[in-house]
């Protein structure tokens, strides 16, 4: 992000960044021996990552990041698809983009599966039918079992994969940050995250996941960026086609903050000299040459003038292609009238009926046309060439008085000699007071004149010409500035709807107050333990002052003289991806955590192997009927068939409150 800082305050460019495709690896020796290496993936709503778990300094990122999006027309092939990376730039796609999320649950396995091809492929991996490589994979908190089941049968059967195993993205990060910071496991605390469509509060007690009691808001950085988005949009409406969603993203991620204390924050921002400190002026592209009633009468006139030389290019081209194609219209004619002098008479005949024609007279006319169209073309562009070459000023008033002739005497002579030099003088000076420079310069002159005549007069006259000067300059129009997006108190009134939904008329909690409810479903001791580590992580918490505000509402909602603490990652958009890769080291292949075909086939696919970072497995039940429901299934049937032989007998049948029923003969 470039900026100018100066007088007018901080001036910063959009990078309006255009995305490459990623490069086609090659599989390293290490990722094959002695074992296939797993494969570790970050399925976010926001961007996908993906790479190895193998030990290696050039192995130790993702090797794969791009957005998990798809753009494909409708009834476009599957190879048209572009995926990620692919697209260049999103804005014109925009309509066409496509998620395999609602939210941030997979419901879309069609561009999943599309996701997944874009990651074997840029990973080198090659072999027909099946991945040989087992595979880490990233889910939502609480993930449903259908969600699962259907990710699961994509890796199984369309795949192939040997092992899998899932696991929630916050809680990789949480536990790889506390083993970065010497906690021994097993570990308790509170993890907030936000991504781009959700945000979630998740206690961890004892090294597990409360999935009882984790709370899911639904607001992310999508919602952030609609709002920004939205508050630019309705303070600069002339520009509202050059805010675009990517460009409001960029906002967010490079100037945007949190507030600690979000009204004070806003009476910070009513003093102008704070606002003109803080404020952040965003350039737009724009042209600097102005078109329309902006530009000069000459610029005006030279572009007629080259518009009219191009209609003539372009018609002389006509006027030539025309010529060329009568030409050789009338060779092919005169070749098969010469058929006929040559007496090839069945020859004759033969190309007059390719040529549709009838007779040797329909021939001749065509000849004779084409001929005369011919002529006519060539002494029209003799014309023309003619009246192209170039004459000087002065061999223009000689042929102007050339063409006087004798007839005229010589004072009528004279006079029309002078009337063309006054004429062409006339024309010249035109041409020059055309010029605003000359002008005033011709002014000054002629002040200066009177001036030196009528001294007495020398003040009242400079007054005049000064205030007569002054109100004809126009002010200058400044096209830069009027490009500019001033981005003052939206920096922080945009990421603040993570604390206060209702700005954007979201009718739930807020950040803070679903880390108060959550907190308030355990007893004080667990609340103690859970305050010491309450962990930020997530790719929508970048914005600086996110811990201090975290922090200050935890100090007004803890008991007084309480111990909390509040970590935020080092990398909150990547440390997901890293605390899988080293679950992955950490866990060799087969041992808890895993899922294999067999487990698979035998289980089902919803079917989860739980360990620290993974969600808690809840089998679905099917409820067999009981006895007493047995029982009373059978006396309903028996008691419908009274009903049917009381019918027949044309009795009629009233329940009885005991149960059974009272018999009455009808009348």
């Amino acid at each position: 992000m470039t900026s100018a800082t100066g007088a007018a305050g901080k001036i910063f460019q959009f990078q309006d960044v255009k995305f490459s495709p990623d490069a086609l690896f090659e599989v390293k020796p290490e990722c094959l021996q002695p074992s296939p290496a797993p494969i570790v993936v970050d399925n976010g709503s926001f961007q996908t990552r993906a790479g190895w778990a193998c030990s290696g300094a050039e192995l130790s990122g993702p090797s794969v990041l791009f957005r998990s999006v798809a753009a494909r027309s409708r009834g476009a092939a599957r190879s048209e698809t572009q995926v990620g990376n692919d697209i260049p730039n999103l804005e014109p796609l925009r309509w066409l983009l496509k998620s395999q999320f609602d939210r941030n649950v997979v419901v879309n396995f069609e561009i999943q599966e599309l996701m997944l091809d874009y990651i074997f492929v840029h990973l080198g991996i090659g072999t027909e039918g099946h991945v040989e490589h087992p595979l880490v994979l990233t889910e939502a908190p609480c993930n449903p079992l259908h969600c699962r089941q259907m990710m699961s049968e994509l890796l199984f059967e369309c795949y192939g994969v040997p092992q899998v195993a899932y696991g929630v993205d916050s809680l990789f990060s949480f536990y790889s940050n506390n083993t970065q910071c010497g906690l021994k496991p097993p570990h308790t605390g509170l993890v907030i995250s936000s991504g781009y469509h959700c945000s979630h509060v998740l206690p961890f007690i004892n090294g597990r996941l409360d999935a009882f009691n984790c709370k899911r808001i639904n607001i992310g950085g999508s919602h952030t960026a609609a709002y920004m988005q939205r508050l630019l949009q309705l303070k600069y409406p002339a520009h509202q086609a050059a805010i675009t969603p990517s460009r409001m993203e960029e906002l967010l991620h490079h100037h945007c903050y949190v507030a600690v204390d979000y009204q004070q924050e806003l009476e910070k921002w009513r003093s102008a000299e704070f606002y003109e400190e803080e404020v952040h002026r965003m350039q737009l592209p724009f042209s600097g040459k102005v078109a329309g009633a902006f530009a000069s009468v000459e610029e005006r006139q030279e572009k007629r003038v080259q518009q009219l030389r191009r209609l003539e290019e372009l018609n002389n081209r006509h006027r030539e292609e025309k010529l060329q194609q009568d030409q050789e219209k009338l060779d092919t004619l005169l070749a098969v009238q010469e058929l006929l002098e040559e007496g090839a008479v069945e020859q004759f005949h033969r190309r007059l009926m390719e040529l549709n024609m009838d007779s040797a007279e329909e021939l001749q006319s065509y000849i004779h046309k084409l001929s005369l169209s011919v002529e006519q073309h060539r002494l029209a562009r003799a014309e023309i060439i003619e009246l192209e070459q170039p004459m000087d000023e002065g061999d223009g008033v000689n042929q102007i008085e050339a063409d006087l002739g004798d007839e005229s005497t010589e004072p009528e002579k004279a006079g029309n000699i002078q009337v063309i030099t006054h004429c062409y003088i006339f024309k010249h000076i035109n041409t020059s007071f055309s010029s605003a420079s000359f002008l005033l310069e011709t002014l000054v002159a002629v002040v200066t004149a009177i001036l030196t005549f009528f001294r007495i007069w020398y003040v009242a006259f400079l007054l005049l010409f000064y205030l007569l000067l002054m109100l004809c300059v126009q002010p200058v129009f400044n096209m830069a500035e009027y490009h500019q997006l001033f981005v003052g108190t939206e920096r922080l009134r945009a990421p603040e709807v993570l604390f206060r939904p209702s700005l954007i008329g979201e009718e739930q909690m807020g950040l803070i107050e679903t880390l108060q409810f959550v907190l308030e479903q355990y007893s004080p001791e667990q609340q103690a333990m859970l305050a010491e580590n309450v962990f930020l992580t997530g790719g929508n918490l970048l914005y600086p002052g996110v811990k201090d505000r975290v922090e200050r509402e935890l100090l007004a909602m803890r008991p007084f003289q309480s111990h909390f603490k509040v970590s935020l990652t080092s990398h909150p958009a990547l440390d997901a991806w890293f605390g899988a890769r080293d679950w992955a080291l950490r866990n060799p292949v087969g041992s808890e955590g895993w899922i294999n075909r067999q487990d698979y086939e035998e289980k089902g696919g919803e079917y989860l192997s739980e360990h620290w970072a993974s969600n808690i497995f809840i089998p679905m039940r099917i409820s067999k009927p009981t006895q007493r429901a047995n029982e009373v299934s059978l006396s309903s049937t028996e008691q419908s068939q009274d009903v049917n032989t009381a019918t027949s007998l044309d009795i009629d049948v009233i329940p009885d409150s005991d149960g059974g029923t009272l018999e009455a003969l009808m009348s």
